[in-house]
């Protein structure tokens, strides 16, 4: 009786597979220029003109269905630094990657939602949380080897 239990719990599993993700030129290129980088820059808050700096490494972008991407990144937010796996859609305006973040719940940290554009090393947007948000904006950059 356990075989036939194992043995269907084994052929439901191989049924209900993912396809194997394949990806397009621009998101060859994505997954190359987002893996392995950290997102350094500046954000703002509501309609103040001072700015925050801000950083995220990336660690490795990676499609896992259509218009979903797990970013798996380290992100320093408000004294702290947590590492994460986020499910990340990616639009696409042409070839221009836009991450867009709606109603994201980071625990210890509350909902956000964001519109990033990533185009030549750099990136661009906006943020938003229940309460407050801002704009973003800076530069992609490889990350240095660990020592």
């Amino acid at each position: 009786m356990l075989w036939v239990l194992l043995f269907t719990i084994a052929a439901f599993a191989q049924e209900t597979a993912p396809p194997p993700v394949t990806l397009n030129e621009a998101e060859k290129k994505f997954q190359q220029e987002m893996t392995g980088v950290t997102m350094k820059g500046y954000f703002t808050v509501g309609e103040a003109p001072a700015t925050h700096e801000d950083s995220y490494a990336i660690e490795r972008v990676t499609k896992v269905k259509e218009d979903v991407w797990n970013f798996e990144a380290r992100v320093k937010y408000n004294g702290k630094d947590f590492k994460a796996t986020i499910p990340v859609p990616v639009k696409w305006a042409g070839e221009t990657p836009v991450l867009t973040l709606s109603n994201y719940f980071i625990k210890g940290h509350g909902i956000f939602s964001a519109r990033i554009l990533i185009f030549q090393g750099m990136y661009a947007g906006t943020w938003g949380a229940q309460d407050h948000g801002g704009k973003m904006f800076g530069k992609i950059v490889k990350t240095e080897p660990a020592q």
